[in-house]
């Protein structure tokens, strides 16, 4: 059996690159190429400052939407919508059939079901008083 350590601590980009890839080849390896790509969509002021955007990952056939967030004073005035289904679009033309992400109770479960997202996980009391919502969609065609 060869010597092998576990380290704690910081790890380099070359490291992490190393799992990262192990874990691709691995699921290629099963399920064909995954086709990841990154989705990131941006809402942007007239002198180009951002205001809020989305950001993704493309995956076997699925939008992960990793957070979105829309400035304070540019809230309720759908702007959050508008970068949802310009993400939604993207990943259509790229092939995925559905939307998943996470969001906590203080942040928007209410925004993204009345956009057609389902619950199907929940951890109550993460963090402690809160709940964290893990919600999807599919795209519709």
């Amino acid at each position: 059996m060869p010597n092998l350590t576990i380290s704690r601590g910081p790890a380099s980009e070359a490291d992490l690159n190393t799992v990262f890839e192990g874990l691709r080849a691995h699921n290629a390896a099963r399920v064909g190429d995954p086709g990841y790509s990154p989705l990131h969509v941006l809402l942007r002021d007239g002198g180009g400052e951002v205001r809020g955007g989305l950001a993704g990952d493309v995956f076997l056939g699925w939008l992960f939407v990793r957070y979105l967030w829309v400035a304070e004073e540019h809230r309720g005035g759908g702007y959050g919508e508008r970068l949802l289904r310009e993400a939604e679009d993207e990943a259509q033309s790229r092939g995925c059939h559905a939307i998943w992400l996470d969001t906590f109770s203080f942040q928007a479960p209410g925004f993204y079901r009345r956009l057609g997202f389902r619950e199907f996980g929940r951890l109550d009391d993460y963090p402690a008083g809160h709940t964290r919502h893990f919600l999807w969609k599919p795209i519709q065609g």
